[in-house]
């Protein structure tokens, strides 16, 4: 029997394409459910100009409840969105993956939590700050160069974006609070 190969993260130069794959993205999830996203938007590296990224757009998206989204799986997989269970409590979690790679991934909150959601508070912080996207591209790059199984990635990432999102949540009067949510055990 071969061995099995290792997959390996892929991180790359900031594309300009990424906003325009989103906008579609986004364009489409609205036309396919029309009044079930009360607001979507980019989020993630490929949302910060300049960043170095894993080549997947991420979209966050909030309703009044999650299980009007869990009521539209079938339309979500129309789109190529399956769902993805990672354990965490409070969100709905799906990938678009054609030919088993990750293309994009959709977050769906709760709008009473849109306002002070991490992802989008770091991404408004890191498109204001180009110090800490250059420091960020290096960390992302460092780690995969040193060869990092993909389950380990965001951890090894884990200190930095704490620090960075500390500091975005305090620029807000926000407290510090974990960058990763609970996870059901």
């Amino acid at each position: 029997m071969a061995p099995m190969a290792r997959a390996t993260i892929e991180v790359v130069a900031y594309d300009p394409a990424w906003p325009a794959l989103a906008a579609a993205a986004i364009q489409e999830l609205e036309q396919a459910l029309p009044g079930v996203m009360a607001e979507i938007e980019h989020i993630g590296s490929t949302a910060v100009p300049g960043l170095a990224s894993k080549p997947i757009i991420d979209l966050m998206a909030a309703v009044t409840d999650l299980e009007i989204v869990e009521r539209c799986q079938e339309t979500l997989a129309e789109l190529g969105y399956h769902r993805h269970f990672n354990g965490m409590v409070d969100r709905l979690l799906y990938v678009r993956a054609a030919g088993g790679v990750r293309s994009h991934i959709l977050h769906v909150v709760t709008l009473e939590s849109w306002p002070t959601r991490n992802q989008r508070i770091l991404r408004d912080h890191l498109r204001e700050h180009p110090g800490d996207v250059e420091r960020y591209a290096r960390l992302k790059r460092q780690i995969a160069a040193a060869g990092i199984a993909p389950g380990d990635y965001a951890r090894a990432k884990t200190a930095l974006i704490q620090e960075l999102t500390d500091r975005a949540r305090a620029e807000r009067g926000l407290p510090s609070v974990p960058v990763w949510e609970k996870t059901e055990r």
